[in-house]
This record gives C-alpha cells, structure tokens and sequence, in this order.
C-alpha cells in the first residue's frame, strides 16, 4: 500500500511511491488483457510494454467501456491490446517531484485525469504505475493547511468515486441490457431449428415475431451507445431542413398508442389547427420525442399521456405528459447523466441503458434547444423539449 503523504513527501521523488508494476507485453490480444481484468476485481490499469518499454497503458474502465460502446470484442478481441490502448499515457521518471507530477495528472483531459501514470528509470525502462486516485486522496492530507485547501482536495476525491460508481452502474446495465435480448434470440434460433427438422412451420413463424423484437431491442441499445460515442467526441452530425412538427407530434403520438398495448392508457395530442413549419434535425427532433414517448408508455401503467406542441415567438414546445409513476425530487438530478440510472441493475423492472434521456437533452441542445422536466413521484412527470423555430446554422457544423 502507498504510504501516506506528508508535505514532506510532495517534494520527493514519485520512484519510492509507485503503487503497482502491473504491466502486459504490446503483442498481447485484447480478448486476453479483458481476461485478466475480469479475473482481478482489483486490478485497475496495465502498462503496454515493448522490450521493457512503456508504448501505451490499458485501464479497466476504459477498456470494457471501448469494447461495450464499439460492440468490440468481436472487433478487436484477436488484436494487439495495442488495437484499443491508450498510446500517449503520462510517462514521467522516477526522479520527477511528487507535486509536480500530481499538477500534470490534473492537467489533463477530464475523461484522462485518474488514469494511471507510468513511471520510467534513466534509460526509459519501466519501472511501474502511480495511481492518481490515491495520490489524490492522500494529496487532501497533505495540502489541507486551511478548510479551503482541504474541502478542495476532498471534493476530488470524490468528484473521482461518484464518476467510478457511476461508470460501474452503466458497465452493469449495458452488459445486462445486451446479454439478455442476445441470450433470447440465439434460445430462439435453437427452437426454430428443431421445429423446421420437424416441419412445424408455425413455431417457426411464432418464434419469428420475439426475434424480430429482440433484435429491434438490441439495435437500439447499440444505437444508443454508439450516439452517445458521437456525441462525446463532439461528432453527432446535424441535418437541417423544413418540416411540420405538428405531423411529427402525431407520428410519434400514433407510435405511443402501440407502445401501451393493452394497458388501460390513452394517448392524447393536443396542436394548433395549423402546420407548425421549422427548420431542424427532423430524425433528431423525432428520435428526442420518441425517447420521451417510450419512455412516458413504459411508466405508465393506467391513466393518460399527453403530447401537447404550443409556440411561443420564436421557439416551439412540445411536453410529453404522463400519469406514470413520476420521480422523486431527489432523483431528478439525476435523470440526465451519461452513467446513472434510478433502477439498479439486478433490481430494476425496465429495460433500458439509462441513456435514452442523456442523448435527448444533448440533441436538443445541439439544436439550440433544450430538454426539462417537472415529476413527482406517484403523481406523473412532464417533460419539455424547447426547440427555436430556426436552428441555428452554425450548430450543423458539429458533424
């Protein structure tokens, strides 16, 4: 374990603290570094090395995030860990000052900041890794001379276990969301194998229809994925054109009514009498309702749900109003980030990867809009997308 920091320490060499000489040779294959990560819950990044030489660093959370967002243990599961690696670490010598090598970790990109660093001797071997999670942690002792100080160290340390706990979770609900409508269709594909050996064609064309759903299912898990890739690269492509949105409101409306099924819920719009003509993403704008809509037939199990579109000067509205079963105030926070869902994973009663209202919010603001929302638990939730009449050229510029 790494001792704890003094101000002392914060001068000294970072070679008499590295925390772990983890490392896997650059010609390793990405299916077996996953491997070993799932078989050491503890193991948190490995260094890349070639002849003794640091080329690239694999941590755990970034690891299984690329594979899940790319769908890519297929993809590059037989490549070099090199495929998918990180190949510009932080790499600094043994010799190098604590305090310096903490404020050069912190300087990095948000998504970099707690990954490990790689320490080498003189002659450019590796020597081992630094977690930049403990040096944070023990950095708050060290630094905290006045309650600022040590509320401003704290709160990294904490800034730091919220966004692991919350990249947990997502790991959790995508691996379970993907293995399941998987599991299904290849049971499925089993079941109509023995039928067609046996002539039953109509097991056949009953299978077919839970298939064709699953797929469907799975398509929109990897889509979703994949848009929230885009969009954290800042390379979600806009599309500008005129369209009516009061024919959009109804299509999503009508899509709505099939969602519910059986259930005793009634799908209502309410629009002006005349087009309501702007000029936007129409598949986005589409997509955002629908999200909204599934969203507003899977929560509600009787009562109604409401798709009212109003204008006001230069910018539209459309709410989404159920009877649902609403979200507590406290959870509301919540709703739009990238790695949370209210439901735990081996608990929750609805599918979904959580990301569904995360890449609405984001879309209507691409489009110069906005996503809010209004619920209370038990009593039903309001979601409003706020749209200009006109996008913004400019914001097609992100593609």
């Amino acid at each position: 374990m790494m001792r704890t920091l003094t101000e002392n320490a914060l001068t000294s060499a970072v070679g008499s603290l590295i925390d772990s000489a983890d490392s896997v040779s650059s010609q390793s294959t990405v299916n077996s570094v996953a491997e070993r990560f799932f078989g050491n819950t503890e193991l948190e990044a490995l260094a890349v090395v070639d002849s003794d030489e640091p080329v690239g660093l694999v941590t755990r959370t970034k690891l299984m995030f690329s594979l899940f967002r790319r769908y890519g243990f297929e993809l590059y599961g037989k490549r070099p860990i090199t495929a998918v690696a990180d190949a510009r670490p932080l790499i600094v010598p043994e010799s190098e000052r604590l305090d310096v090598v903490i404020e050069r970790a912190l300087e990095r990109r948000p998504q970099d900041i707690y990954d490990e660093i790689i320490v080498i001797d003189d002659g450019g071997r590796y020597r081992g890794l630094l977690s930049v999670k403990h040096l944070v942690v023990q950095q708050s002792n060290a630094l905290a001379q006045t309650m600022l100080q040590r509320e401003m160290a704290s709160e990294r340390a904490r800034e730091l276990e919220r966004e692991n706990a919350m990249r947990s979770q997502f790991m959790a609900h995508v691996t379970h969301e993907l293995r399941s409508p998987v599991n299904v269709i290849i049971g499925l594909s089993e079941l109509m194998h023995i039928a067609l050996d046996k002539g039953s064609i109509d097991q056949v064309r009953d299978r077919l229809g839970s298939i064709i759903s699953n797929a469907t299912n799975l398509r929109t898990i990897v889509t979703n994925v994949l848009d929230l890739s885009k969009l954290e690269a800042n390379k979600m492509p806009v599309s500008l054109r005129s369209f009516d949105l009061a024919d959009t409101v109804r299509e999503v409306a009508e899509a709505a009514r099939v969602l519910v099924r059986a259930k005793p819920v009634v799908v209502e719009v309410s629009i002006p009498a005349t087009t309501v003509p702007i000029e936007s993403d129409p598949v986005k704008v589409r997509q955002i309702l629908m999200n909204l809509a599934g969203n507003a037939a899977k929560f509600t199990e009787r009562g109604s749900i409401m798709l009212a579109l109003s204008l006001s000067g230069h910018s539209v509205t459309v709410s989404v109003i159920d009877t649902g079963i609403g979200i507590r105030t406290e959870h509301l926070d919540r709703l739009f980030l990238a790695f949370s869902q209210i439901e735990d994973a081996k608990t929750k009663r609805h599918e979904g990867t959580g990301l569904g209202l995360m890449i609405a919010r984001s879309m209507a603001r691409l489009l110069g809009g906005d996503l809010d929302v209004a619920s209370e638990a038990g009593q039903g939730s309001t979601f409003t997308i706020t749209l200009p009449r006109r996008a913004a050229q400019e914001e097609a510029k992100n593609a």
